[in-house]
């Protein structure tokens, strides 16, 4: 997170580091080891976290759970939620659409690069035949 220190000012860094620790505890553990020497879990811990330290409006993410553990994977999806709740915009592109949906407010069904529904997350989830359709 080394160039986020260049950007501001010691004290902010070090107050957004410090939260970002404690979301990901063991990024605190590993801060001195390679970004390239985590495992794809940590690796997805890391991106997520260089991406809240500049305070954005609007969380972008394409397949966060990709070759990840599921309680990896249940875990970056509890923080997005959390990430929700507390007033961030998160843009979640996911192939493992039902779990996407476990935290998200809405959804978009694409096929083909068209949009083919879309709607809340519960009416989404609630669905039979797209569950079966597209979302399993």
């Amino acid at each position: 997170m080394e160039g986020e220190r260049l950007r501001l000012g010691g004290v902010e860094v070090e107050t957004r580091l410090a939260r970002e620790f404690q979301r990901f505890p063991v990024l605190r553990e590993r801060q001195n080891i390679s970004g390239a020497s985590l495992s794809g879990g940590e690796q997805q811990m890391l991106a997520v976290a260089r991406g809240l330290m500049m305070a954005p409006k609007v969380l972008l993410l394409d397949e966060p759970s990709l070759g990840l553990a599921p309680q990896i994977v249940q875990m970056i999806l509890r923080t997005l939620r959390q990430l929700a709740d507390e007033g961030l915009a998160i843009l979640l592109v996911e192939q493992a659409a039902f779990l996407a949906l476990e935290c998200a407010n809405r959804g978009v069904v694409l096929r083909n690069g068209t949009a083919i529904l879309e709607g809340t997350a519960e009416r989404l989830r609630a669905d039979r035949s797209l569950v079966e359709g597209y979302l399993s």
